[in-house]
């Protein structure tokens, strides 16, 4: 997952939780390990990965493929 409006490398050190509060509202892109990628804006997550997002655009192979108001991506982290 990356903030899809964020520069790559700020030059401060976050602690990954740290970093993860910090997009929370903000535009993101999830990409599943089948190369489908979820852009939209990050409502929540937890620990297992579980991601809630806001806003939704799944893209197939660069492809926009659908639309969706509220979707939830379920992590596995364990």
């Amino acid at each position: 997952m990356t903030d899809a409006t964020a520069p790559m490398s700020t030059g401060v050190s976050k602690t990954p939780v740290e970093f993860l509060n910090a997009i929370k509202g903000k535009a993101v892109l999830v990409r599943l390990n089948s190369g489908v990628d979820y852009r939209g804006i990050l409502a929540c997550l937890d620990g297992y990965m579980n991601i809630a997002m806001e806003q939704t655009e799944e893209y197939v192979n660069g492809q926009l493929k659908n639309k969706y108001g509220d979707a939830f991506i379920r992590g596995n982290n364990g």
